[in-house]
C-alpha cells in the first residue's frame, strides 16, 4: 500500500510548509532549511547546533526568515545537482523562466581537523555556540549562497529578509555599510553574531528588508549571506561561480561511485550525501538531524532537540558509510569519540555536542508556539544524562567494522574500548532506559542485553581475529561475560511464545529487537526472530503497512501517541530479506521509498494516514536505514 499525500486543510509550520517540503542545505558544518517555494525557516549558523537566526518553522515569520521567488511565478522543478547538496529550482513566471541555485560553499576555511594523535578532552559547561576547544571553529565563515538567472524572457526576484537572532527573540541592529573590500553591504549585529548580505540592495521596511530586482534573458544576480563574528571586520564576499564549482567538486568527489542497483541508486546516493551533509568537517561529530522540535505527535509534547551526536545513531551511520567505502568518515568520528570522552569515560554519555561538549542541558523556548503549535519547543536535550545499555554495544560494533575495513588502531583507540568495555562491565546489573530514550521507569530492556553481550563479542574478537593486546585474564572474564549474558537473554528476554519481548518479564514487543540479527547474537530465520518478527507484525504494524517502533502505553512515560519510525520499518526489511521473504522486503522498500520527498529526503517518522512526515528532519536514522535495506536485498539476491 502506497502512502498517501499530505491533506490541503493541514497547514504545517505557522508559514505553511509541510516537514517534505523542505530540501536541505549544508557546508559540513551548519545548515539551511528551504521550502519548495523558496522560504528559508531554518537556519543555524555557524553550526548545527548555533541559535537559529531564521526560525519561523517553529513559529511565525517575525521568528526570521528569508523568502527569495519569482514574482507571479511557479515552481516547474527542483532538484540537486548530481552528487552534491547544492539545489536547484526552475521558476517560470508569466514572463519568463529563471533559475535559482541555492548552496553553502565548502571552503578551505572549513577544512577537517587534524587527526587526533593524542587525546584532548571535552569541554564542559559550554552551551551550544560557545568557544570550543578546537580553536578557531567559531571564527571560519559561513555563506549561503541565493544566486538567480533568467534563463529566458523576463521574470522579477522578488524577497523578503527577516534576521531574528537567538530562535528569533533578538531583533538585530541593522545598518547599511562596507566590508574590508569597500562593497556595499547589509550588516545585521546582535551580540557575538554578524551577519553581512552581499548582493543587490534591499530596502529597509517594518523590521524586515525588501527587494524586487527585474531580470532580463541571460543576467543573473547573486546575493550572499554570511556570518561572521561581530567584533571582526565585515567580509568581502565568495566569488560565487568559483565558490559553486568548488562545492559541486567537493560533494562529488567524496561520493565517488555508489554500486547499487539502479532502481535505488538515487535514494541511496541522496542518503550517503544526507549523512555526509550531517557530519561536521572540522571535528567529525556526526548529529542525528539539524532540526529541533518538529513534532512526533502533532500538536503534543514530543518535540526534541537532535543537533547533537548520539553515539549509537553515529556509530550505525558509520556501517553505512563503511558499506559504500567512506573510511574517512569512520577515522574522524574516531577521533571526535576520543576527544568527547577522553580522560573520563566512567562517565560516558548517550550523546555529546558536535565538538565533544558534555553539558546539554534542556530548556523550553516559551516564546516559539511551536511547528503546527507543538509545544514545548526545547533545545538541549536532557536525555543526554540518561543509561543506555546499548550504546557501548554500537560503538564497538562500528569499531569492529572499521577493523574489518582495515583502518588500524591508533595509539589510543584500543585502550578507549578497553574502557568502554570496563565501563560496561561496572554497568552490568543496572537497568537503562532503552534505545528509545523512554521518560518511564528504568528497566532491563532485551534490546540493550543483547548490545551488552555485542560489547564483550566484539572485544573477544578483536584480541582473537586481530591480535589486539589484553591479559589472560581479561579475555577469560570477557568470554564469561559473553556467554553469561547470552544465556541470560535467552532466558528471561523472551515470552511463552518464544519471540523476544521489549524488557524483562513483559508481554510487550519493541520494533529494535529487530536489530538483533545485526550483532551477530542469531540469526535472521532463528525460531526466535520468525516469533519476534510475527509478534511485531500482529502488535506493531499499521493500516498503511509501516510499523511503530513500540506500543507507546507501560515504559514510554509521555502523553499522547507517535507515528511508524522510519527506521524501524526500514530494518524490517532486512529481515524479511534476510529470513527468505524477498518479496515482502521489496515491496515494503517500495513502500518506505514513496514516504520521501521529491528529494529523496526522510524524516524521522511517517503519518499514514494523512500522507505527511513528522519528526525531525532530514533524520540520520532513516537514511542510514534505507542504506542498510537496500543493501540487504542485493544480499538476499
Amino acid at each position: 500500500m502506497r502512502p498517501g499525500r499530505a491533506s490541503a486543510w493541514w497547514t504545517g509550520s505557522m508559514t505553511g510548509a509541510l516537514i517534505e517540503d523542505h530540501a536541505l542545505l549544508s557546508d559540513q558544518r551548519a545548515s539551511a532549511l528551504v521550502t519548495r517555494e523558496g522560504d528559508i525557516d531554518w537556519l543555524c549558523l555557524p553550526r548545527f547546533d548555533s541559535d537559529a537566526l531564521l526560525c519561523s518553522l517553529l513559529g511565525t515569520e517575525e521568528n526570521g526568515h528569508w523568502s527569495l521567488r519569482i514574482a507571479d511565478g511557479e515552481v516547474l522543478s527542483r532538484r540537486y545537482l548530481p552528487g552534491t547538496m547544492v539545489l536547484e529550482t526552475t521558476w517560470r513566471s508569466p514572463t519568463g523562466t529563471a533559475v535559482i541555485t541555492e548552496f553553502m560553499p565548502i571552503t578551505e576555511a572549513s577544512g577537517t581537523a587534524d587527526a587526533v594523535d593524542e587525546p584532548v578532552a571535552a569541554t564542559a559547561g559550554s552551551r551550544p555556540g560557545s568557544a570550543s576547544s578546537l580553536s578557531g571553529d567559531l571564527h571560519d565563515l559561513a555563506d549561503l549562497v541565493r544566486a538567480v538567472e533568467c534563463v529566458e524572457g523576463e521574470v522579477e526576484v522578488v524577497q523578503e529578509l527577516r534576521i531574528r537572532f537567538e530562535y528569533g527573540q533578538a531583533v538585530p541592529w541593522v545598518r547599511r555599510g562596507q566590508d574590508v573590500g569597500g562593497e556595499g553591504v547589509l550588516i545585521a549585529v546582535a551580540g557575538g553574531d554578524g551577519i553581512a548580505l552581499h548582493g543587490p540592495a534591499l530596502v529597509g521596511k517594518h523590521r524586515a528588508h525588501h527587494g524586487r530586482h527585474p531580470l532580463r534573458a541571460g543576467e543573473t544576480a547573486a546575493w550572499v549571506l554570511t556570518w561572521f563574528p561581530s567584533w571582526q571586520s565585515v567580509p568581502a564576499a565568495p566569488d560565487v561561480e568559483a565558490a559553486l564549482a568548488t562545492t559541486v567538486a567537493e560533494w562529488s568527489h567524496w561520493l565517488g561511485a555508489v554500486r547499487v542497483e539502479e532502481e535505488y541508486t538515487e535514494p541511496v546516493t541522496r542518503s550517503l550525501l544526507v549523512l555526509k551533509a550531517l557530519t561536521h568537517r572540522r571535528t567529525g561529530g556526526i548529529v542525528a538531524a539539524p532540526t529541533t522540535s518538529l513534532p512526533e505527535d502533532f500538536g503534543g509534547v514530543r518535540n526534541w532537540d537532535y543537533r547533537f551526536c548520539w553515539l549509537r545513531d553515529a556509530a550505525l551511520s558509520l556501517e553505512a558509510l563503511l558499506a559504500h567505502g567512506h573510511v574517512d568518515a569512520a577515522a574522524s568520528w574516531r577521533d571526535w569519540l576520543l576527544r568527547a570522552i577522553a580522560g573520563d569515560p566512567e562517565r560516558l554519555q548517550i550523546m555529546y555536542s558536535i565538538t565533544g561538549d558534555r553539558n546539554l542541558p534542556e530548556r523550553e523556548l516559551e516564546h516559539l508556539p511551536g511547528y503546527a503549535s507543538s509545544s514545548p519547543v526545547r533545545i538541549g536535550n536532557g536525555a543526554a544524562g540518561q543509561y543506555q545499555a546499548d550504546v557501548v554495544g554500537e560503538v564497538m560494533i562500528a569499531l569492529a567494522a572499521m577493523r574489518d575495513a582495515g583502518l588500524e588502531e591508533t595509539r589510543w583507540s584500543w585502550p578507549l574500548q578497553k574502557a568502554l568495555i570496563r565501563y560496561t562491565e561496572d554497568h552490568l546489573d543496572d537497568p537503562d532506559q532503552g534505545i528509545w530514550e523512554m521518560r518511564g521507569e528504568p528497566a532491563f530492556f532485551t534490546h540493550g542485553r543483547v548490545m551488552v553481550w555485542a560489547t564483550f563479542d566484539r572485544a573477544v574478537r578483536a584480541v582473537r581475529e586481530h591480535g589486539l593486546p589484553a591479559s589472560t585474564e581479561e579475555i577469560s572474564r570477557w568470554e564469561r561475560l559473553r556467554d553469561q549474558v547470552r544465556e541470560e537473554v535467552l532466558e528471561q528476554g523472551t515470552g511463552a511464545d518464544g519471540a523476544f519481548t521489549q524488557t524483562y518479564g513483559s508481554a510487550e514487543v519493541d520494533a529494535s529487537l529487530l536489530q538483533i540479527p545485526h550483532t551477530g547474537f542469531l540469526p535472521a530465520d532463528d525460531p526466535h526472530m520468525l516469533a519476534t518478527v510475527a509478534r511485531i507484525e500482529q502488535d506493531l504494524l499499521t493500516e498503511g503497512g509501516l510499523i511503530l517502533r513500540y506500543r507507546t502505553q507501560g515504559q514510554d512515560g509521555l502523553p499522547g501517541d507517535e507515528h511508524p519510525f522510519l527506521v524501524c520499518c526500514f530494518w524490517l526489511v532486512e529481515q524479511y530479506a534476510a529470513s527468505g521473504r524477498r518479496d515482502e522486503a521489496e515491496a515494503l522498500l517500495q513502500t518506505l521509498l514513496a514516504c520521501g520527498n521529491d528529494l529523496h529526503l526522510f524524516a524521522e517518522e511517517f503519518d499514514g494516514g494523512a500522507g505527511r512526515m513528522a519528526g525531525n528532519f532530514p533524520q540520520a536514522f532513516s537514511h542510514l536505514g534505507l542504506i542498510r535495506a537496500v543493501d540487504a536485498l542485493a544480499a538476499s539476491a
